[in-house]
């Protein structure tokens, strides 16, 4: 199915574009006939999922592929867990997709809206000293290449380039199935808390390593950190979800209702955030409840923002976010949306933000009717300073020269790049900038 005249826009509305054409593809075979047409045509090709990245990752001047209509489960390896997958199949269809195998992704975020090549295209990401990324959990993928051919790469095929496609931006073809490694289906405790900043900070690394997943909240101008720690426990293991009534209150009344208007409010008079950000400091849940993991680990976001995200080394977590503290302080900047701490293994992935070190994520975000540039911008320049790498699908101003020198592979994943996609089909002015023109 081909769209014309068809405005495109991210979640976030930082980026928009009006493609020549906008195409459907329901079958592999529909995604390849539509990259040999794109290159008939001299037409570059991008496939896009949720629209969930805040960068231009998926923007497409050309020819944009619609994955949506590419979804579900392709085959499934009872022995070993494995589940291969259309390309455009979402997150959040996973739990119902998995439920008949009794299996569950290791690891999520705590957004599940996205497609899940989008998703280890850009490197998201949960929380968990021992665990990493989405990418992480890749075992084998079928790209269609520049040429309209069909390229897999898994332990067996081409296993050389596995750590550069699990986690390869959109650069090196279409992700048309990804084979995934599941482990058997998990509860999840979960204990939230209000903690003193200072404590937590202070003993830092006893939360994170004493845990299956650590995170924690903090909303500038206050001493509280909101703390989220979560253990696994079997699927057979009882569970207390929360109640129907407490969970509207927290998750849709507070947490998206009250808190938009509240960062619409203080959009239009700053002067009103210290307050409700102490505020948000008493009211912030202190609740325990368990249930299936991935009820826990996602939570369902309506308040629109603008978010950036930098992987530093975990140690310098404390330093780098004192740093932020004292930079938001000294210029008087009053800050609505809180600042997040997630955590993650070292990983091998040419292209993850945890590459070769354990990972502490600090991300920033402003409410999206705020201008977030100086806020960035500055709090970019601290992430500089100790080393930090940019989310891929998250707003940040690195380019090529710079990337090049947080990722020791980044000159490998380039050529690799040249060697699959020579005439730069999959690029776009984001993938321009990142890898060089």
């Amino acid at each position: 199915m081909t769209a014309l005249n068809g405005v495109w826009r991210n979640w976030a509305r930082t980026e928009s574009v009006k493609p020549v054409r906008i195409e459907r593809p329901a079958s592999i075979a529909a995604v390849q006939r539509a990259v040999r047409g794109a290159a008939r045509t001299r037409l570059r090709v991008k496939a896009v999922g949720a629209g969930h990245s805040f960068t231009g990752i998926a923007v497409a001047t050309g020819v944009m592929l619609d994955l949506d209509d590419l979804s579900g489960i392709v085959s499934v390896d009872r022995d070993r867990g494995r589940v291969t997958l259309l390309g455009g199949t979402r997150l959040f269809d996973l739990p119902r997709l998995l439920r008949p195998y009794e299996l569950a992704l290791t690891n999520m975020g705590d957004i599940d809206r996205q497609s899940i090549s989008g998703a280890i295209s850009t490197g998201t990401h949960g929380t968990g000293a021992q665990f990493g990324g989405i990418s992480t959990q890749v075992v084998g993928l079928t790209l269609v290449t520049a040429d309209g051919e069909l390229l897999t790469i898994d332990q067996t095929q081409n296993s050389e380039l596995l750590p550069a496609a699990a986690l390869g931006l959109g650069a090196l073809g279409i992700i048309v199935e990804v084979t995934l490694q599941c482990v058997p289906a998990f509860v999840l405790q979960a204990v939230e808390r209000p903690l003193p900043l200072d404590e937590v900070l202070a003993a830092l690394d006893a939360h994170v390593t004493g845990a299956d997943h650590f995170e924690f909240y903090w909303f500038p101008g206050t001493r509280t950190a909101a703390t989220k720690t979560n253990r696994r426990a079997a699927a057979s293991v009882a569970t207390r979800p929360l109640g129907a009534r407490r969970a509207f209150i927290d998750d849709t009344l507070m947490a998206n209702g009250v808190y938009r208007v509240t960062c619409a409010a203080g959009a239009v008079v700053p002067a009103i955030v210290p307050r409700v950000n102490a505020l948000a400091e008493r009211l912030w849940s202190n609740r325990e409840f368990s249930d299936a993991s991935h009820k826990v680990f996602a939570t369902r976001r309506t308040v629109r923002f603008r978010e950036m995200e930098y992987a530093v080394p975990a140690a310098s977590v404390p330093l780098v976010l004192g740093e932020i503290d004292e930079l938001i302080r000294s210029r008087g900047w009053r800050i609505s949306f809180p600042i997040e701490v997630r955590f993650a293994q070292a990983d091998d992935l040419w292209l993850s933000t945890a590459s070769g070190r354990p990972t502490g994520y600090i991300a920033v975000h402003r409410y999206f009717r705020e201008n977030h540039s100086e806020y960035f911008e500055a709090v970019e320049e601290i992430m500089n300073a100790h080393h930090g790498r940019p989310h891929w699908g998250k707003l940040h101003t690195q380019h090529a020269a710079s990337l090049a020198a947080l990722y020791p592979r980044h000159g490998d994943f380039v050529a690799l790049r040249d060697r699959l996609d020579p005439d730069r089909m999959f690029s776009n002015a984001y993938l321009d900038r990142v890898l060089g023109a």
